[in-house]
């Protein structure tokens, strides 16, 4: 490897990797999974979404290989770095921000094992609509119906990824499907 790959290597990958974490913002930005799903549109909910499309990509990505594993990370340390901007932004003291966003990654830990252990073959389906009930609506009171939805979407997006090639996501690429798309079967 020359120098100059050395020198561009990781500015490169950060790009890729902001490439790919927007296309999670952005899918978590849809006006439906609040106006429909039932989300709360707070800081919290917004929070909520971004982890679990962040959550669905790198699990994806997991336990592939070494690039893999390190891309992976990558996308986690930039996700947990847009949180603390973010917070700034928002008006957070800069002497609580580093807490909040420590707390804040452990809720994220907290979410996958829940929703991993959700997914867990031989688990009921109810499991997951629990998990996200619990997690994604926190203290909300959504409709059965809406967590239903949520369930059969967040089931849709995993297994669609799946088979999402891996060498897209690590070219900053994926593809989300439109919620009402991969919920019609629930309404059905």
């Amino acid at each position: 490897m020359s120098l100059l790959d050395r020198l561009f290597r990781h500015p490169r990958r950060e790009r890729t990797v902001a490439e790919l974490y927007g296309l999670i913002v952005a899918q978590a930005r849809r006006p439906w999974f609040y106006l429909e799903g039932g989300v709360p549109d707070t800081v919290e909910g917004r929070f909520e979404l971004i982890a679990l499309h962040a959550w669905l990509v790198m699990r994806r990505l997991k336990d592939l290989g070494p690039a893999e594993n390190a891309f992976n990370q990558a996308l986690f340390d930039y996700m947990f770095k847009d949180m603390d901007r973010s917070l700034r932004e928002l008006g957070a003291g800069d002497l609580g921000v580093g807490e909040k966003v420590k707390e804040m990654a452990r809720h994220f830990y907290g979410r996958v094992a829940a929703y991993e252990g959700a997914l867990m073959p031989g688990r009921p389906p109810e499991a997951l609509a629990e998990a996200l009930d619990r997690n994604l609506y926190g203290s909300t009171l959504p409709e059965p119906a809406q967590v239903a939805r949520m369930a059969a979407h967040v089931r849709a997006e995993s297994e669609r990824l799946a088979g999402f090639p891996v060498s897209r996501l690590m070219a900053g690429e994926v593809a989300f499907a439109e919620p009402p798309a991969a919920l019609a079967r629930v309404e059905e």
